[in-house]
């Protein structure tokens, strides 16, 4: 089959190649990718990878199931789906475990559904830490990308006050006509907060945790800057009385992806959840726009359809 490989050039992060067709599992199905997502981690792991060293990207995938898991659990042959596979979606086949699949009805196309799941699983589970949003005061940084999108979002419409810093007014736009407030630096936020959600690292992880109320908590879930945060003990009571850090890893749930998928599909099924596609391209594509995303040329999600 084809699939997209690394080259280990940082110039070109992959290109077309041969693969062999996956054989699935007793609990996995077989699905014929029809369209995939790209996401900035992915893109750092590829400027490391070694051409020939088994990396397969590719966590955020949409397609048609063409053989249902031996085991009789998941969808059936025949029903769209949207998966999170531990990797290897850039490719025509992909074979995924049932518990990591929801079923897509007719109103949710795969397009839409690729931009789902990393980013979508994020903020969903971001929010379930921060517990109920209503009449809270929330601060994220780092907002521009497709994870601050889902945040302010539903964090908004369940009664949440939000503070979106944002790089640029053009990638902040989307946020305030969802009803956040939208700043293009963290000392211009305001506060204080109940909820910080700091993804950006570097000086910023430090101002955002002195804009806490007292008591408040900072969700630590990315280095985006890829600039190391320094905490100064000290300085820490320049801002809140006291306050809890928390580091957050988007797999440490006990909730499956599949779950979890159903909930994001249902949501933008009943037009609560609006997956902003900032590049929709054919996969031959793909090393444009790996370099596009990596650069921050581009605002929201990257999606790229696999060829017929």
């Amino acid at each position: 089959m084809r699939a997209l490989l690394p080259t280990g050039d940082p110039a070109t992060l992959v290109v077309h190649g041969e693969a062999e067709e996956p054989r699935p599992g007793p609990g996995q199905a077989l699905v014929k990718v029809e369209a995939f997502s790209v996401n900035r981690g992915e893109v750092f792991r590829l400027h490391g990878a070694l051409p020939g060293v088994g990396l397969r990207p590719g966590k955020d995938i949409a397609g048609l199931v063409v053989q249902a898991a031996a085991d009789g659990s998941g969808p059936r042959a025949g029903q769209r789906v949207v998966a999170h596979p531990p990797g290897g979606g850039w490719a025509e086949y992909a074979a995924v475990d049932t518990d990591r699949l929801a079923v897509l009805p007719d109103t949710v196309s795969s397009v839409t559904a690729a931009a789902l799941p990393l980013a979508g699983l994020t903020a969903l589970r971001l929010l379930r830490t921060a517990g109920g949003p209503a009449g809270r005061s929330l601060l994220i940084t780092g907002a521009s990308g497709g994870v601050g999108h889902y945040v302010t979002e539903l964090a908004v419409a369940a009664g949440a006050d939000v503070t979106a810093v944002s790089a640029t007014p053009e990638r902040g736009r989307r946020l305030a006509e969802f009803g956040a407030t939208v700043v293009h630096d963290v000392a211009a936020a305001g506060g204080p907060f109940h909820t910080v959600m700091e993804s950006v690292g570097g000086p910023a992880t430090a101002r955002a945790l002195a804009l806490l109320r007292p008591h408040g908590e900072l969700i630590w879930f990315g280095q985006a800057s890829r600039q190391p945060a320094t905490l100064d003990f000290f300085g820490f009571f320049d801002g809140p009385s006291s306050a809890t850090i928390r580091h957050f890893h988007y797999e440490d749930f006990p909730e499956s992806y599949g779950a979890d998928l159903a909930t994001l599909v249902r949501l933008v099924a009943a037009g609560r959840l609006h997956p902003e596609i900032g590049r929709l391209s054919d996969w031959s594509s793909t090393a444009e726009v790996l370099s596009d995303l990596h650069d921050r040329r581009i605002a929201g999600n990257a999606v790229l359809t696999t060829a017929p």
